[in-house]
């Protein structure tokens, strides 16, 4: 399988670390959306990242619905998904949270980075760092001793500490790194682990 995207997009590093705690083989072609626009839409026209090439050559993009592909082809055992329904719906809420997270970093950075001064809308910025912030608090309630769902690193976690670690890395005066002391520890100790450290943000 061919992972194509940048590491230092959220969406991207997921699907890279979830594929990697999976342990499937692929490769990951560093391929930008800005810089590589034509070498991006000759793989995938629609030039979105990630894209990932399946083996049998089928084009799949949107990191939650590579990861719903990549959980059917894992060994029995693997799974990043809790089998348990409650703690399943756990782990989406998480998700969730931690998606809306990036989500809310990309359209600061993409209203700081894209839109001039003069055309800026601050209450639309107030809003939207809003919602970021409540994104985190509601993770930051959810951090204990130990893994979030449970006890080895799943899903849950990893969308978390690379939400985390994007924001921070993208947009550190707003999320100043004593915001969130539990979540800051947190992605901390995934950002040690080996599957991070094989697909570190690179940006």
């Amino acid at each position: 399988m061919r992972l194509i995207g940048m590491l230092d997009s959220p969406y991207v590093r997921r699907v890279a670390i979830s594929l990697t705690a999976l342990d499937l083989p692929f490769t990951h072609e560093s391929v930008s959306v800005f810089r590589h626009f034509d070498a991006f839409a000759a793989i995938n026209p629609v030039v979105k990242a990630p894209t990932l090439v399946t083996d049998d050559g089928v084009v799949l993009m949107d990191s939650t619905l590579i990861i719903a592909h990549a959980e059917r082809l894992a060994a029995p055992g693997m799974s990043l998904e809790p089998a348990d329904i409650a703690a399943h719906a756990r782990s989406q809420r998480l998700v969730g949270l931690a998606l809306a997270a990036c989500e809310k970093t990309v359209q600061i950075v993409y209203e700081h980075q894209l839109r001039p001064e003069e055309k800026r809308h601050q209450p639309w910025l107030d809003r939207v760092q809003g919602q970021l912030f409540a994104a985190y608090r509601a993770l930051e309630a959810e951090i204990g001793e130990g893994w979030l769902t449970g006890e080895r690193p799943m899903q849950a976690d990893i969308t978390a500490a690379v939400a985390f670690t994007f924001t921070r890395n993208m947009i550190p005066e707003v999320v100043p790194a004593d915001a969130f002391p539990a979540l800051a520890r947190f992605t901390a100790r995934a950002e040690a682990l080996p599957a991070f450290l094989a697909m570190p943000y690179d940006g």
